[in-house]
């Protein structure tokens, strides 16, 4: 079978809501990735075939097709074509996977993925709260798929209370585990373990290259301190993924173009899978979906060597682990989304890039990433590091 390689991974470092991004229109953000793809590769522009660009709240200055303004406002030549693709949190890790596909079938050679969200300026949920403010139509779940499923709309923080329920985690496990979250994002944030990754932005005539998130202060008194975000829930904005602006993007090419480019490829893409499951308690699905992923790659748990598995909630993580029985040493080792932020559509590239990097300075082999995603899908990339 024809091979993927990512040649490249890259993202900005994360930006509080309000913070240090916020003055960055999300087109221009965007193409700051595109941009540096571009000159840690030397790949000659008009080489490029397709950019796929993962954005969930594509309205405001997210509309009218993010993926296309982001070539416009790059180095790229307009020539370049663009696609903005939404598969909630694992937009841009699906934007990886077309582009894995579109170069593995040889219909292309060299596709950029890449991810966007200034949830800053365009916040989560702002096109539907439009359409509500308006008056017009049912709301994006209609009444048939209501009633099919016996709610009144699909809620991923009270997925993540169920889960949490099912599972049986403590208020306390939750904060220990977002404590965590943060010392590590501390740890390789002082180590400069995301230095290769990290591409810079202008701030004020300074350059932002650390994320703004973590809390190097963050003990376990200060995490409790924190409301629960229902009544009698276990929940809260410290052990839930905060919200951040980003962007994110992954250069990937076949054996052909990387031949003909003279490319030094990172990693080689081993295994693409997604899959579905019940949107109801919606974030469970990276469970049946890595395991999955493993049968078709032959694989066990234990062959691989480290996992990114996002931290929309501490539950999903922690279910993950009781499911798989994997090492909590190789999980998110620098740290994830509680501390790092979750810029939606940009987080699926944005672990990408963490994990490829995060293996080769490791001098280790296998990675494994996986998103839980609205509506009860999940995505799982597996790669091989070069």
């Amino acid at each position: 079978m024809a091979e993927a390689y990512i040649v490249d991974a890259v993202r900005t470092a994360g930006g509080r809501r309000g913070g240090k991004l916020a003055g960055w229109h999300p087109a221009n953000l965007g193409a700051e990735v595109l941009n540096g793809l571009l000159d840690r590769t030397g790949i000659d522009p008009a080489a490029i075939e397709d950019v796929i660009v993962g954005c969930v709240t594509q309205g405001g200055e997210q509309a009218f097709h993010v993926g296309r303004n982001i070539v416009l406002a790059s180095k790229l030549p307009q020539s370049v074509p663009a696609v903005t693709i939404d598969r909630q949190c694992g937009s841009s890790q699906q934007a990886i996977q077309f582009a894995a596909q579109a170069v593995m079938s040889g219909t292309q050679d060299i596709v950029i993925a890449a991810g966007i969200e200034s949830m800053t300026r365009v916040p989560m949920g702002t096109n539907v709260s439009l359409y509500a403010k308006a008056g017009i139509g049912e709301g994006p779940f209609s009444q048939r798929i209501q009633q099919r499923f016996g709610v009144q709309g699909f809620s991923q923080f009270t997925g993540a209370e169920m889960i949490a329920k099912k599972y049986g985690f403590t208020r306390d496990e939750l904060d220990a585990f977002a404590l965590e979250s943060h010392r590590r994002a501390a740890a390789a944030t002082h180590a400069k373990a995301f230095a290769n990754e990290i591409v810079g932005v202008d701030v004020d005539g300074h350059m932002h290259l650390s994320d703004e998130g973590i809390r190097y202060d963050a003990t376990m008194e200060s995490i409790g301190s924190v409301k629960t975000l229902v009544e009698g829930g276990v929940i809260t904005a410290a052990n839930a993924s905060q919200i951040c602006d980003g962007a994110s993007g992954v250069l990937i090419a076949n054996e052909k173009a990387v031949r003909e480019h003279g490319l030094k490829p990172l990693a080689r893409i081993h295994n693409l899978t997604v899959t579905a499951g019940d949107p109801v308690i919606m974030l469970e699905e990276p469970l049946p979906a890595t395991d999955r992923a493993l049968k078709r790659a032959g694989m066990s748990i234990n062959d691989i060597d480290l996992f990114e598995v996002n931290e929309a909630f501490a539950p999903v993580p922690l279910a993950w682990l009781r499911h798989t029985g994997a090492d909590p040493a190789r999980l998110n080792v620098n740290g994830g989304a509680i501390a790092l932020g979750h810029p939606l559509g940009a987080s699926g590239a944005k672990l990408m890039a963490t994990l490829v990097h995060a293996l080769r300075a490791r001098g280790k082999r296998y990675g494994l990433q996986t998103m839980c995603e609205g509506g009860g899908i999940a995505n799982v990339t597996i790669v091989e590091a070069l």
